[in-house]
């Protein structure tokens, strides 16, 4: 395992964001869930930047607390420091935006499991592991808190790394505001900053916003605060100054706050300061870490406030390595849309380089099937379960291997997989529609809310780069919808093109639809794609995404009513192109079996094992024709 950068400590819990912009917490709807606590935030927003971080903190037993640690290993946290508190449960906050730019706080931690850490959670062998840890505020308001964090400290500081405070100072926390003002930022109190100041002669590095810095210091003068903190440490002292950037302070403090190094802001809208410290600090611990000069970390440190306070929540709007290189690149300027996509692009969990899909999402096929009295609905989700199965067993815990299901007769199959590992994606679009319509209603976004956030949304698009102007026009809104809601909801895209259908088919056909596509502004997260054995086809798609979205999950080779002969033929063809991860095949798997378990003549452990045999054929038909595609030549 390699060592790590920094490891953080402390608060650790949920933050569930009002989504009603503007309003009052009282009057909100519906929450967003997110990863939160500031070192947690922050421990987040170093392992995007590129750093190995890891995290000390005692999360519940329950769900929310397995949700903070699966989160934190998506984002590549090292998790050995977080235990479980089968007595306590997690801490959560609920948390309002009102656009007079005041944030309502509810602190929700009366005896939470992170305020039980203790020094028995502090592992000499994991600290050894580390360069430096980051302390937080919070945890000082405790004598076993404290005791936790100083052990941490003295264990680093004794094999030569650094200590870094994050005064991270709400007095909410320490007692000292009623509890509905959690978002107050500032109260004085002597026995808070001589608790505080005790923890100064461990630093390496004191950051924090003035009001913190008033706290520590023990006056509402910032610069009679920072010379009362020097007499503490001779530790570089880090100014937050929200629009007028930051100030550090490496020596002796000067007359006038200016007169320290200034790193001036970066001019954006502010949607949302509430994670703008956590997001200053990785920036910033990016450089200072890595030996980067001060003001450079300062400038990475701003940089990154600035892209967190234009998001909604706070781990989740951390910036990445590729999203903080170009912002500095443009000056701050970076285009909106642009940073966007690439903030999406580079968060998502990383995906596996092969994706083999058993597709039974079909609806059209089986609702004709029951109108004709060869089942009922009831029946086709029992075949459907079937599928599921086989797929499961061909699987066997490789999560290279997914489903597609919808959710009128695969809805029990869904249900069932929701604590499987394999990719999962669901219909959207009414089946056969042309124009596109969708399921559940008009405003796509609405449906989209009920469904689980790891399942991602297929859209079949029935399109030709030569439709007419009129139909491509209400195609398009349709899509740039979907597009919006997905991202709205954060879920992804696969995008499913069908053009053989509507016109003819040239080896660039494909790849038109796909760039222009790209144009509206579109970016799938996979596209799926008609089976072809020209090569030519496979290479125009490749060139298309290759020059509209580098970060593309892939492709995948769709069935439709193709034999396995010209599957086979598909899959060699598409094999050499890298962007082609694998398939998403139905009817060439269950067709046949289905129409003899429908009819009887097969009972459900037959029908079982023959999807099962059909779907490995398949995984073993893409396989092969890969592995000989990327076998070195001689």
């Amino acid at each position: 395992m390699k060592p790590l950068d920094i490891i953080a400590i402390g608060r650790a819990g949920v933050d569930l964001y009002g989504e009603q912009v503007g309003g009052r917490l009282e009057d909100m709807a519906s929450f967003a869930k997110y990863l939160g606590g500031s070192p947690t935030n922050t421990a987040v927003g170093l392992a995007r930047l590129g750093l190995n971080a890891g995290l000390i903190t005692r999360v519940g037993g329950d769900h929310m607390g397995r949700f903070i640690r699966e989160e934190l290993v998506r984002e590549g946290v090292d998790t050995r420091g977080v235990r479980s508190d089968p007595a306590r449960l997690t801490a959560l906050v609920l948390l309002g935006i009102r656009e007079n730019g005041t944030y309502p706080l509810i602190f929700y931690r009366q005896d939470c499991a992170d305020m039980a850490l203790c020094e028995a959670d502090i592992d000499p062998a994991l600290i050894a592991q580390a360069g430096a840890v980051l302390l937080s505020g919070t945890h000082f308001s405790t004598a076993q808190t404290a005791a936790a964090c100083r052990r941490a400290a003295t264990l680093m500081r004794g094999q030569g790394g650094r200590v870094v405070l994050d005064v991270d100072y709400r007095p909410v926390l320490w007692d000292l505001a009623p509890r509905d003002a959690g978002e107050d930022r500032f109260v004085a109190s002597h026995s808070v900053t001589a608790t505080m100041q005790r923890a100064l002669d461990l630093v390496d590095l004191v950051v924090g916003t003035e009001e913190e810095i008033h706290l520590l210091g023990g006056s509402t003068n910032t610069l009679d605060a920072l010379r009362s903190i020097r007499t503490l440490t001779d530790a570089p002292v880090v100014v937050k100054r929200g629009a007028k950037g930051c100030v550090v302070f490496e020596g002796v403090i000067p007359g006038e706050l200016d007169e320290g190094l200034v790193a001036p802001a970066f001019a954006v809208p502010v949607a949302n300061v509430l994670g703008a410290g956590d997001g200053f600090m990785a920036g910033f611990l990016r450089g200072w870490l890595r030996g980067e000069p001060m003001a450079r970390s300062a400038a990475w440190g701003n940089a990154c406030g600035a892209i967190v306070v234009a998001r909604h929540g706070c781990a989740p709007a951390m910036p990445t390595w590729p999203e903080l290189e170009a912002f500095m690149a443009a000056g701050g300027a970076r285009s909106p849309a642009s940073l966007e996509q690439m903030h999406w692009a580079t968060t998502r969990a990383p995906a596996d380089e092969a994706l083999t899909i058993l597709a039974i999402d079909h609806r059209g096929l089986f609702e004709t099937l029951i109108d004709s009295g060869g089942g009922d609905e009831d029946r086709v989700a029992t075949f459907k379960d079937l599928a599921s199965q086989a797929m499961e067993r061909t699987a066997a815990g490789d999560r290279a291997c997914g489903l597609l299901l919808d959710g009128r007769f695969g809805a029990r199959a869904l249900a069932q997989s929701a604590d499987a590992p394999y990719w999962i994606g669901r219909p959207i679009e009414i089946s056969g529609s042309r124009p596109l319509r969708f399921e559940g209603g008009a405003d796509v976004a609405i449906t989209l809310r009920s469904w689980p956030r790891p399942h991602a949304v297929k859209c079949n698009l029935r399109y030709h780069p030569d439709d007419p102007a009129d139909l491509r026009a209400e195609q398009d809104a349709q899509l740039l919808r979907l597009f919006d809601a997905t991202r709205g909801t954060g879920h992804e895209l696969l995008l499913e093109i069908i053009a053989a259908p509507y016109g003819p088919v040239a080896h660039d056909t494909v790849a038109r639809v796909m760039a222009h596509v790209y144009a509206l502004g579109i970016y799938p997260d996979w596209w799926k794609l008609e089976a072809t054995d020209d090569p030519a086809a496979w290479a125009a798609i490749e060139a298309v995404i290759a020059d509209a979205d580098p970060w593309c999950r892939g492709v995948v080779v769709l069935g439709a009513e193709s034999s396995p002969a010209h599957l086979a033929r598909s899959f060699a063809a598409a094999a050499p192109r890298r962007i082609v991860k694998g398939f998403a095949v139905g009817r060439a798997i269950w067709h046949d079996v289905a129409q003899q378990w429908f009819t009887g003549m097969i009972d459900d452990e037959t029908a079982l094992v023959r999807l099962t045999a059909n779907f490995a054929q398949m995984v073993a038909t893409w396989r092969e024709a890969r592995s000989r595609a990327l076998a070195p030549c001689g």
